[in-house]
């Protein structure tokens, strides 16, 4: 060995809502400090545009790793994973400055441009990816395109802030709409269709194994971190939650229940969906992660509590109330799609209250309805993942959803699976830091696999919770409305 294995490794999750900051005790296998700080998006924007600067986020990266390495002996800080809210536009002139902010996921104003894409390309392109956020600023601000010589991911920012090195990686790559997840490699056909440029403006990609770079000097001192520590390729946030969660051998589910939802599992081929609803990304670990993913999901809590919220009416207080009604809300149907959909692709979609009587806009009801209609949504994507020849039998909860007991119980039943929550629900964190870690240790000489590095940090809690027979019966029906609906509603 050429140096040391490192102590503690630095995990950071730069999302939607948020960055959290992990730092995982390698030899004790144990979180020993944490931080995070909540921002939102830019307000008052267009109908559909939804956009964050990334300065909002090294804010945000500075204040949390200050934080956290101030609790520690930040000298033993030896290695840092970025994990990042995927698809973003980070779009950067020559200098490598920010042109504007970025449009990120959630985006659904370049919905036109994905269907153009689409066409084009003879395969589904979300309006959520990054393409045709690239394309919708050669179409919409053709004088920031001019001037546009690098497009990063935002966790792909975060890194060159970090070691001053222009990287990306296949993990969060295959959510750009500009990779070809089969070969791993950047699509050249892709690239043209949006401009003959483009394919130069990309970064040289990186190996989940290899460290990206080293922690400069002036992020050192913006951070409170030692120079020189190794930067690991980090990944997008599902990527990372994987990781965090042991999805990184045949056989795990995760669920993760954020702002958007999603649902994955490792596989050690690439799976390709015909009708596009299944992305076929890469992982952070050399294989593959086929995923579902629904843009609405805890938002979808937060507008009924917004409603109807008060100093006694909280998240806590609604899902106690709901917890006695019975399962399928009276017969009130709640079609979630608030922030247009991905599965199904209704990226203009607004959300439909549908079946109401007298009494069906009583708070309780209202957010049981809400919790139903989201995990009936899903379960049509898991359907989905289940024909493509992936075993969903029992889903590790993840995410800040996770903590809703009463949620977890509606999944098993609407789901027809084993449901089981991951003691630390910020797994995207916990994951970017033991890819900084085990990246760390391949430097230093050491050759075991990720999966057998992953294993010994995983914990669960909590009861397993078994689908009940009465209740997937009746969810199974409550999903045959549901899919009829959207059919009527939005002609699907």
């Amino acid at each position: 060995m050429t140096e040391l294995a490192p102590s503690l490794a630095l995990g950071l999750d730069v999302g939607t809502q948020g960055t959290k900051a992990l730092v995982v005790d390698v030899e004790r296998r144990e979180v020993v400090a944490r931080s995070s700080r909540s921002y939102g998006l830019i307000p008052d924007l267009l109908p559909g545009a939804a956009e964050q600067h990334p300065d909002t986020w090294w804010q945000a990266v500075r204040e949390c790793t200050r934080e956290v390495a101030a609790r520690v002996d930040a000298r033993a800080i030896r290695s840092v994973g970025v994990s990042g809210q995927q698809h973003g536009f980070v779009a950067l002139d020559s200098t490598r400055q920010v042109l504007r902010p970025a449009k990120l996921w959630c985006d659904t104003s370049t919905a036109a441009e994905a269907r153009e894409l689409t066409v084009s390309l003879g395969r589904h392109v979300p309006a959520g990816f990054t393409a045709p956020k690239i394309l919708w600023l050669k179409r919409h601000e053709p004088a920031h395109f001019a001037r546009l010589a690098h497009v990063l991911l935002p966790h792909d920012w975060v890194n060159l802030r970090l070691t001053d090195e222009l990287a990306m990686e296949a993990g969060d790559a295959s959510g750009t709409g500009l990779f070809d997840p089969l070969t791993r490699r950047f699509d050249a056909r892709a690239c043209f269709a949006i401009d003959e440029r483009l394919e130069a403006m990309l970064p040289r990609l990186a190996r989940p194994d290899e460290p990206i770079g080293r922690v400069t000097a002036e992020a050192a001192r913006e951070l409170g971190l030692s120079a020189g520590i190794v930067v690991s390729p980090g990944g997008g946030d599902n990527m990372c939650a994987a990781i965090g969660a042991g999805a990184t051998r045949p056989g795990v589910a995760v669920l993760s229940l954020g702002t958007s939802a999603t649902v994955f599992a490792y596989s050690p081929r690439c799976v390709l969906d015909p009708a596009g609803l299944i992305a076929p990304f890469c992982d952070s670990t050399g294989a593959w992660l086929p995923l579902l993913c629904v843009m609405n999901a805890t938002g979808v809590l937060q507008e009924v509590v917004r409603a109807f919220g008060s100093a006694e009416l909280d998240i806590e207080a609604l899902t106690r109330a709901a917890e006695r009604l019975p399962a399928g809300a009276d017969g009130l149907l709640f079609l979630p799609f608030l922030q247009g959909e991905r599965v199904p692709d209704l990226p203009e979609a607004t959300g439909a209250l549908l079946g109401l009587r007298p009494g069906s806009l009583e708070p309780a009801r209202l957010f049981r309805a809400a919790l139903e209609g989201v995990s009936l949504n899903l379960a049509g994507g898991v359907e989905r993942l289940r024909a493509l020849g992936l075993a969903v039998d029992t889903v590790r909860l993840v995410g800040g959803g996770a903590r809703n007991a009463l949620w977890a119980r509606i999944l098993a039943d609407v789901l027809g699976a084993r449901v089981q929550r991951v003691a630390e629900l910020e797994s995207a964190a916990l994951g970017a830091a033991l890819q900084a870690a085990w990246v760390a240790r391949r430097a230093a000489g050491e050759r075991d696999s990720l999966d057998s590095f992953v294993q010994g940090f995983v914990a669960l809690e909590g009861e397993v919770l078994e689908p009940d027979r009465e209740r997937v019966a009746l969810y199974r029906s409550a999903r045959e409305r549901f899919d009829a609906q959207v059919e009527r509603v939005f002609g699907t």
